[in-house]
């Protein structure tokens, strides 16, 4: 029985269950771009994982349906007058799905478990704010020096280096949610597997088929389970966006969180109001392996990057649904000055003939051509988004050829630093603040893809960091940008992301966002 095949029988099933008077379940069929890597909250690395993520498990704070910051596992918290130390008071009463009590010393242990480098977090540089947080990553200090504690069962006290505006939002991320502690020790590696899985959100795990379906279901024990309306959630991988459209067409998705954009105008026409479009916090950009002969050359990385024409790739691959990005940060961002390549003005003519100088001057052209390989994730946009730059380059004497992997393994291979030659990646603001995405470029990080290094950038990341005013430390970070993007390229911005998504009108309660957040807590299902 081929995988498609018995992804339609999960869905059509789930569908006829949850019709029939005599289940009476209200079933969510999402189809999300792509299966998780991992649902072990501090392994996962992409939206695709923290779409589940986010249903599965609760932190301190969450993002509601408008992708505003709500209490989440605490129902308050104080703020000393420095702005360093934040107790929390947790939710009284609430239990894991175990029925064991959600305590502070399970963020404690949680948080510990992050920053600990046998973790090997991809996300254990997002806690750097919290005081010892960067010694116990680099291995200087051990877990329990953290700036965490627990005062009592239901109070967590975190201390920071210094003042940081983001840092509420910043708990909505799954890097900081809570685990039980009792359940990974108790489990081991294996407590991530359905049956074993213990989680504090409005879901738990029942069943993970990969390339099939993950499963979760309502949560009796969650706090506010009585207005969760949305019984069983199957979240369908759907890399292959064209099928994913026949099967929304024929009602075995209610959703889709992405669509191939060659085809918007049909799609327009066919679902009306149900494709959703509008501003993403997010760049899609391409990433140099930066320490490997040729791309350790910055005249180089900038000739290709002149060279490709992101009005075309905006306005033709992705048919308005994206925006040409000349620098990594995205507007939009209150206080903060993007900084953006000096080229970001010229016209693409100009580019494309300054490109051609610097790949002549370092001796490439028709009797040396350049040879550059394109790592890209399953996708027919990612595809036709590198084929129309595989074509741009051509041209100018630049052979591109195009390898294709599953979005499991692409990532999985840029995250333990395989060989290429340019990769394609895209990021999304886990919290509206340009550090999350300067943050990439930073020495030793774990989504820092290119393996960019520079003291000059890390040190105005930490000056920003340490700031005394919120523009001495907006400067900084602008500063920061200036240096590792507009400068050296540590990552290629290509576009500014747009969200482009499929939503059945049989669902209420969606509500659009610049974070493109929807929890499925807050939905419901005619």
């Amino acid at each position: 029985m081929n995988m498609n095949f018995k992804s339609w029988l999960v869905g059509t099933t789930m569908l006829v269950m949850g019709t029939t008077g005599a289940f009476a379940e209200v079933v969510f069929n999402r189809g999300n771009s792509a299966d998780p890597e991992s649902l072990d909250p501090h392994k996962t690395s992409t939206v695709y994982e923290a779409h589940i993520l986010r249903d599965l498990f609760m932190g301190l704070t969450i993002h509601n349906a408008k992708a505003e910051v709500e209490p989440g596992a605490a129902e308050s918290w104080t703020i000393s007058p420095d702005g360093k130390v934040y107790t929390f008071k947790l939710r009284a009463g609430a239990t894991w799905s175990d029925g064991s009590p959600v305590t502070a010393n399970d963020f404690v242990f949680s948080w510990q478990r992050i920053c600990d480098p046998a973790t090997a977090a991809e996300y254990a540089y997002m806690l750097a704010p919290v005081m010892n947080a960067e010694d116990v990553t680099a291995g200087k200090k051990k877990p329990d020096e953290l700036g965490v504690k627990a005062v009592d069962d239901m109070t967590f006290e975190v201390t920071l280096n210094a003042p940081t505006p983001y840092f509420l939002e910043m708990l909505t991320h799954q890097a900081t949610y809570p685990v039980s502690k009792a359940n990974v020790e108790a489990k081991g590696a294996d407590f991530v597997k359905p049956g074993n899985l213990v989680s504090n959100g409005a879901y738990t795990l029942a069943e993970f088929v990969p390339n099939d379906h993950v499963k979760a279901v309502k949560n009796p024990k969650f706090y506010d389970a009585a207005n969760v309306k949305i019984d069983v959630v199957n979240y369908i991988p759907t890399e292959d966006r064209s099928t994913a459209m026949k099967r929304f067409e024929a009602g075995e998705l209610d959703s889709n969180d992405d669509i191939p954009t060659e085809q918007l105008t049909d799609l327009k026409a066919k679902f009306g109001d149900q494709v959703h479009l509008g501003p993403y916090l997010g760049t899609y950009y391409y990433v140099y392996k930066i320490n490997k002969a040729p791309w350790n050359d910055v005249k180089l990385r900038h000739a290709i990057s002149q060279a490709i024409d992101r009005d075309y790739l905006a306005e033709k691959v992705w048919q308005n649904t994206m925006i040409p990005a000349y620098s990594f940060v995205p507007p939009g961002i209150s206080g903060y000055e993007t900084r953006t390549t000096e080229y970001a003005e010229m016209s693409q003519i100009d580019r494309e003939d300054a490109a051609k100088k610097v790949l002549a001057d370092l001796g490439y052209g028709p009797d040396k051509p350049l040879k550059m390989e394109i790592r890209y994730n399953t996708s027919e946009n990612h595809k036709n988004t590198a084929v129309a730059i595989q074509e741009q380059l051509k041209p100018l004497g630049v052979e591109v050829t195009l390898l294709n992997t599953d979005t499991k393994t692409h990532y999985g291979h840029l995250e333990q630093h395989g060989d290429f030659d340019v990769a394609r990646a895209g990021w999304i603001a886990d919290y509206k603040d340009p550090s999350n995405f300067l943050d990439l470029c930073k020495t030793g990080a774990g989504n820092n893809y290119s393996e960019y290094s520079s003291k000059e950038y890390d040190d105005f990341l930490a000056a920003g960091a340490a700031a005394a005013s919120p523009e001495e430390r907006m400067k900084n970070l602008s500063d920061a940008e200036a240096v590792g993007v507009a400068r050296d390229l540590c990552v290629l911005p290509l576009l500014y992301y747009g969200f482009h998504t499929v939503v059945s009108s049989k669902l209420k309660g969606w509500e659009d966002n610049v974070m493109d957040v929807h929890p499925t807590r807050f939905l419901s299902k005619e």
